[in-house]
Formats: structure tokens, sequence, C-alpha cells
């Protein structure tokens, strides 16, 4: 089985940073695109930033500039470090990937992972 473990969330001011990490472990052939939603109280789940395997980034519009995405493909890790937080980056972060499993030893398929969410408050 496929695991997504997440850390680094916490408790920071505003105008504060913090980074992210999200390790995928397991079962693991290869990990394509992997990615950051949030869902803030009372708001549904959203799009913070994704990246692929070669690096190509995208970003909701409310974090770009603040907010960078990186991964380390050895290690099947990616990182999201946040600076100049605001109250309104408040949210439970959950990392996402998809991920290539190779099953009975000559099919390749592709599974979908969330991990458990690790919650980010900005405040004073």
């Amino acid at each position: 089985q496929v695991q997504l473990v997440e850390s680094g969330g916490g408790l920071v001011q505003p105008g504060g940073s913090l980074r992210l990490s999200c390790a995928a472990s397991g079962s693991i052939f290869s990990v394509n695109d992997m990615g950051w939603y949030r869902r803030a109280p009372g708001k549904q789940r959203e799009l913070v930033a994704r990246t692929t395997s070669g690096g190509i980034t995208n970003y909701a519009d409310s974090v770009k500039g603040r907010f960078a995405i990186s991964r380390d493909n050895a290690k099947n890790t990616v990182y999201l470090q946040m600076i100049s937080l605001e109250p309104e980056d408040t949210a439970v972060y959950y990392c996402n990937a998809d991920v290539v499993i190779l099953q009975r030893g000559r099919n390749y398929r592709t599974y979908n992972y969330w991990g458990q969410g690790t919650q980010v408050t900005v405040s004073s």
C-alpha cells in the first residue's frame, strides 16, 4: 500500500513562514504529479499548488509569489515553502499524488492518494 505523510504545519504569526513536507512511501514504482490542496473552515477544498515529475508547476492566484512548491523525486517527497503568510491561509493542508504501482509484476496502474492533512494556522 501507499501512504502520504505530511509534516511541518503549525501556528505562525501573519507575515511568517512555514515549510510543509509530504513523503510518499510503500509499493511505489514512480510518482507523477504531486500537489498541495487546502480546506479552510466553512469552505471547499481548493488547489494550492501542483507540480509534475519534470518540475512544471502551477499555483492558485491567491498564493502566487508567496508559496513555492518543489520536489525531490529520489525521495518521492514534495515540499511547500510558504512565506508572507496571511490569516486567510489558515486551513488544513493536504498532500496529493498520482502514484504508479506495478501490479503482479506486469501491469502498471496509476492511483491517486491523499495525505491525512496538516493544520496551518496564521494568527497573532
